[in-house]
């Protein structure tokens, strides 16, 4: 998904989970884990154990994970862990400023996720981001380098890159490819910094 790209503009490039939407854990599999009476560590553990890679690079689709959670989690109906889900994804309130910094830099979406989680969250902004680039589309997740190459090749070749996340590790590899980075803080203080910064 690709739009116009300004080679002089800034390349606002935002994380989704912690920047413009809540991050899913812990809230998603403490609810979980409470329906079910379990403990969430346990519960929590065989998940990154087991398929949490291969989810988030588009390996396990989104039916083979409500199927592994079925197995689980057999008290938790499907359509019960599917509404958990979209109630531990909200909207932070940066997405509300992402309108006014398109007026200033052309924003790209480079996020570790599901898309199908994340689209009901982006659309009303949508038309605002140059490109969106989620895990589960193409295959790769932060902080593996090659998603930073292949986020480099959308951008315009000479335009400043300023990279919004809110893990160390992503901003470290983003740092290795000369962009500029800032760490969303979960008070959401970074928000005040953007304008400065574009």
């Amino acid at each position: 998904m690709t739009g116009a790209v300004s080679e002089k503009r800034t390349q606002l490039v935002l994380d989704i989970g912690g920047v413009l939407a809540t991050n899913l854990s812990p809230t998603f599999w403490h609810m979980l884990a409470e329906a079910a009476e379990m403990a969430v560590d346990h519960l929590y553990a065989d998940y990154k154990q087991q398929i949490s890679k291969l989810l988030w690079t588009g390996q396990l689709t989104e039916t083979d994970f409500w199927e592994w959670l079925q197995v689980q989690l057999p008290s938790i109906d499907t359509g019960k862990a599917q509404h958990y889900l979209a109630e531990s994804l909200t909207a932070l309130p940066a997405l509300d400023k992402v309108a006014d910094w398109s007026d200033k830099a052309d924003i790209h979406i480079l996020s570790n996720h599901v898309a199908d989680w994340v689209k009901p969250i982006l659309e009303p902004v949508r038309h605002h981001f140059s490109t969106v680039t989620v895990s589960s589309d193409v295959g790769m997740k932060k902080p593996s380098d090659n998603i930073f190459i292949h986020v480099n090749s959308l951008l315009g070749p000479d335009a400043p890159i300023l990279f919004v996340d809110d893990h160390p590790a992503n901003l470290k590899q983003a740092e290795q490819h000369g962009w500029r980075t800032l760490l969303a803080d979960h008070d959401g203080q970074w928000i005040n910094k953007i304008a400065a910064l574009l």
